[in-house]
């Protein structure tokens, strides 16, 4: 535009024929060469007293070129814009009165009369451009606001993704743990007590000794077998080939004869199908409450009782070992053996899991009753997807859980 408008000065002066046209020419080129040179500028664009001094040298040769001809009056709208752009609003407005008073004191100069025409076209255009201005910058301001939303929420995404990665990452590790405590570690430890016992009976009862082994085979075989679903993340073999009740016999028929003790399972209430999470959790929390008392209780007999209820499910393991005070248990993986200690810990997480509870009742020369109850879904396909379990229990494991 003021490139158009120069040259439209420049033109008509010579055109005309006018005395000042080399004048106005040598004018219009060199407003053309300083205005051009202010882009080039940087410190025009960063500084606000440069860009005020490069502003006053252009306003000085517009005057010089209003002076020598009318036409110089248009050059006034477009340097309303500049310097509703370089300078700040409070120096701006100032500075766009003072050019549209020179640009009608100049053009009235050349008319010799000061008619209405000449004063509202320079103040129109003035307050045309600062609202154009004035709604730019409030657009660009919001614009900005909306891009640093956009940043916050991308950046809050990003790390909300993290955190969930990170509970993700936490939550499988448990899952893990649980799974390896109950099945691998449970297995592992019964066949080294069987073999452990056929080492002792060798010498005299290899009859004895040999049954032993045999039943550290099969215990090996079961646990093969629990590994290579639990990879697959299928159901546990126990449970594949019938019901829960019918999976918690095996368990205690086969707890009897690798341990010698007296385990009785009892089912109370009429059975119902029961999701396969309340049934894999159910499984393992007798498994493991089992395991603790084989290891830890000294028992002579352990009750195991399932009861099916019209809204929940219970299992109960009660024994009459030598039981223990639950508030006086070491925290998970503090006990002097490394590896225990995650029992009610992992039995408790699985018992949240399904929304259930598991409470643990015991006392010195007591005996341990370990209780825990599920609420019963609505269908057997209703808590196929169980929610994530959250942190395991503080409440460590005992000594006869």
């Amino acid at each position: 535009m003021v490139a158009a408008l120069l040259a439209l000065a420049a033109v008509r002066a010579l055109a005309d024929h006018a005395p000042h046209a080399p004048a106005v020419l040598a004018t219009a080129v060199l407003l053309f060469a300083l205005y051009a040179a202010g882009p080039v500028l940087p410190r025009v664009r960063s500084s606000t007293p440069a860009a005020a001094l490069w502003l006053t040298a252009v306003a000085l040769v517009w005057m010089v070129l209003l002076a020598l001809t009318q036409d110089g009056v248009w050059l006034a709208f477009p340097l309303f814009f500049v310097q509703l752009h370089l300078l700040p609003l409070r120096w701006a407005l100032p500075a766009v009165a003072l050019t549209t008073v020179v640009a009608i004191a100049g053009f009235a100069w050349h008319t010799r009369a000061l008619a209405v025409g000449t004063v509202i076209g320079p103040a129109l255009g003035a307050a045309v451009a600062v609202a154009v201005v004035l709604g730019y910058q409030a657009l660009y301001r919001e614009s900005e606001q909306r891009r640093r939303l956009i940043e916050e929420l991308t950046e809050a995404r990003s790390e909300l993704a993290a955190a969930e990665h990170a509970a993700g990452v936490l939550a499988e590790r448990e899952r893990l743990a649980r799974e390896i405590h109950d099945t691998l570690a449970q297995g592992l430890s019964s066949i080294q007590l069987l073999l452990r016992a056929a080492e002792r009976a060798i010498p005299d009862r290899p009859g004895t000794a040999l049954g032993h082994i045999r039943q550290a085979r099969g215990t090996a075989v079961d646990n093969l077998a629990e590994a290579r679903r639990f990879v697959r993340a299928l159901s546990p073999p126990d449970l594949e080939g019938g019901s829960l009740h019918a999976a918690l016999e095996r368990l205690c028929a086969t707890t009897a004869r690798s341990s010698g003790l007296a385990v009785h399972c009892h089912l109370s209430g009429a059975p119902t199908e029961l999701p396969t999470p309340h049934e894999v959790a159910l499984l393992r929390i007798a498994q493991s409450a089992l395991a603790n008392t084989v290891q830890h209780a000294a028992a002579d007999r352990v009750e195991l009782t399932l009861s099916y209820m019209d809204t929940e499910v219970a299992l109960d393991v009660v024994d009459d070992g030598a039981g223990f005070t639950p508030s006086e248990v070491p925290a998970p993986g503090s006990a002097a053996v490394s590896g225990t200690g995650f029992g009610l810990s992992a039995m408790r997480a699985r018992a949240r899991a399904l929304h259930g509870t598991l409470a643990v009742e015991s006392a010195p020369g007591e005996g341990t009753a370990v209780a825990v109850t599920l609420p019963c879904p609505a269908g057997p396909d209703t808590a196929a997807d169980p929610p994530p379990a959250g942190p395991a229990d503080a409440t460590p494991e005992g000594p006869a859980a």
